[in-house]
């Protein structure tokens, strides 16, 4: 019998747009609303938790070490799945980690302006699912959840355009500098939306990861 099995299109630039979108509306959630934690940029919050350790504000450094210990979490979940998945399941493994980050969020959704620490930790947790779930685009190396490598590859892949002309080079570059755009304007929906719908604000990002759920179904013979 033939078989044709559905694939998924986890590198896809499409995909990529809606999870950086969700990417940057995550951190700006955490930011703006949740006591100016950073849920993806977890250098920023070694980096507060080591100011706050110098000053002995042990207090303070405890709300920026447990969303780093959160998202090293969500990435061991996700290495996880991807180690106890299987090839016949009806859903692909970066699927099912879409799905858990969604409810995750959701579960966020409900948490009071008290509850920032428990909160700020589950979104950190969901953005470290992400990063370990996708981390390639065209097949090249890149992350959704935060900026720093898009930005070092894409300038790279300009200036190999502009010394050899190569319009590969020049396609690599504008995808990283596209996903860098669709990070920025996740962080302009987010700043929206938060004074509007406060902590349900994250919902937005439900939204985006189901859709993102969506578009990975494909047709193995689809190009």
């Amino acid at each position: 019998m033939n078989k044709k099995k559905n694939r998924q299109v986890s590198e896809s630039w499409q995909l990529a747009l809606l999870l950086a979108l969700s990417g940057g509306l995550m951190d700006a959630y955490t930011y703006i609303f949740r006591g100016g934690v950073f849920a993806n940029a977890q250098t920023g919050n070694i980096l507060l938790l080591g100011i706050n350790l110098s000053v002995k504000n042990y207090q303070k450094a405890l709300q920026y070490f447990i969303p780093v210990t959160a998202f090293a979490l969500g990435i061991i979940l996700a290495e996880i799945i991807r180690h106890f998945s299987s090839e016949s399941a009806i859903l692909h493994w970066r699927q099912l980690t879409v799905l858990l980050e969604c409810a995750v969020l959701f579960l966020v959704g409900f948490f009071p302006v008290c509850c920032n620490l428990p909160a700020n930790a589950l979104v950190s947790f969901a953005c470290g699912i992400q990063v370990e779930s996708f981390r390639k685009v065209n097949g090249n190396a890149s992350a959704t959840t935060m900026c720093i490598g898009n930005l070092r590859s894409g300038t790279q892949a300009l200036c190999d355009f502009f010394f050899t002309k190569d319009l590969l080079f020049l396609q690599k570059g504008l995808t990283y500098y596209g996903i860098i755009l669709a990070f920025t304007l996740g962080a302009v929906l987010g700043n929206i939306l938060v004074p509007i719908f406060a902590q349900a604000s994250i919902w937005c990002s439900c939204l985006l990861l189901l859709a993102a759920f969506v578009s990975m179904f494909s047709r193995a013979d689809q190009p």
